[in-house]
């Protein structure tokens, strides 16, 4: 597969996720970068603002297998990646595979549920397995999460460990629409109170799982020359500098970065990273792998306001 292809899968699948999402195009762009780079994605926001059917809109567009977990208080990791059963039949033990078998998860509401089963996802984000009983269990190499999570502030949340966070190649921050789109989300939608189902709606799947994994290898070809890698080093090193933030990113960070770089880059059809594409990227990239200092909290600063500053004060090749 070529670069060409894939900017036009992308905008297949963009086409076919405004059939049911108005506006949004910068949640569907960050998604589609994960997908072509093989990483998973973070949407917070209050409810009630389209995150989880955003999510299946886009898994509909794919001809993966689909999961989906309502996470809970009450969810145990079991839940999530299955158990040993003994069959009394047999006289011996069978795995019940969870519903984490599946290509692309859509992991709802994941802080509403303890650290202890958030952990159950960490080795499939990482490594596209689970170990069960002391066995390891491989998953899809198309294996993708798309978590949704409410604001921290809201009640009934837990915050995900810096390792489950770590995992996420991007953690995007969801807004209200505006008043124009508002108005045709409730003019869309306003006959009922169920969700649309996208099916229903004409959403329909461009690209397949075969297709997927050649764009996935289509999109590593993409050029990443020496400056542009000079330059995401020295913002991701900048996050380990300032006295604002007490815990920089790291260098998986750096490459996940890069990583993305190149797909945000084919998506825009072309095979070779610009210094923009890196800008695009930062702070959904950098947001949630770096921790204020408590000064910096105490003067209410933000985290994307100090990403900014750096990526401002950080010199752009030519």
């Amino acid at each position: 597969m070529d670069i060409d292809a894939i900017k036009q899968l992308g905008d297949g699948i963009r086409a076919q996720v405004g059939k049911v999402i108005i506006g949004q195009a910068e949640t569907v762009q960050l998604m589609l970068v994960a997908l072509f780079s093989g990483g998973h994605v973070l949407l917070e926001g209050p409810p009630g603002i389209g995150k989880t059917l955003l999510a299946q809109c886009f898994a509909r567009c794919l001809e993966l297998d689909f999961g989906r977990i309502q996470f809970t208080p009450d969810l145990m990791p079991g839940d999530i990646i299955g158990v040993n059963l003994f069959n009394f039949q047999t006289g011996s033990f069978a795995v019940t595979r969870g519903p984490i078998f599946c290509e692309l998860l859509l992991a709802d509401e994941i802080n509403r549920t303890p650290p202890k089963t958030q952990a159950a996802l960490l080795e499939a984000m990482q490594e596209h397995r689970i170990t069960l009983d002391g066995k390891p269990h491989a998953l899809s190499e198309q294996f993708m999460v798309v978590a949704t999570e409410n604001p921290i502030e809201q009640q009934g949340t837990y915050p995900l460990p810096e390792a489950q966070l770590d995992r996420f190649l991007f953690k995007h921050v969801l807004a209200y629409p505006s008043e124009e789109e508002e108005r045709g989300i409730v003019a869309a939608t306003g006959a009922s109170v169920r969700m649309p189902d996208p099916g229903k709606q004409g959403v329909e799947p461009v690209i397949s799982r075969e297709d997927l994994k050649s764009a996935i290898a289509a999109v590593g070809r993409a050029r990443l020359t020496d400056p542009v890698v000079d330059y995401i080093v020295r913002i991701v090193r900048a996050t380990r500098a300032v006295a604002a933030i007490s815990h920089g990113a790291s260098p998986r960070a750096a490459a996940m970065l890069a990583t993305a770089a190149r797909a945000n880059a084919a998506l825009d059809g072309r095979d070779y990273v610009i210094p923009d594409d890196v800008k695009q990227l930062v702070l959904p990239a950098l947001r949630h792998r770096v921790i204020l200092s408590p000064a910096a909290e105490i003067d209410g600063r933000k985290v994307d306001e100090v990403l900014a500053e750096i990526v401002a004060r950080t010199e752009v090749p030519r």
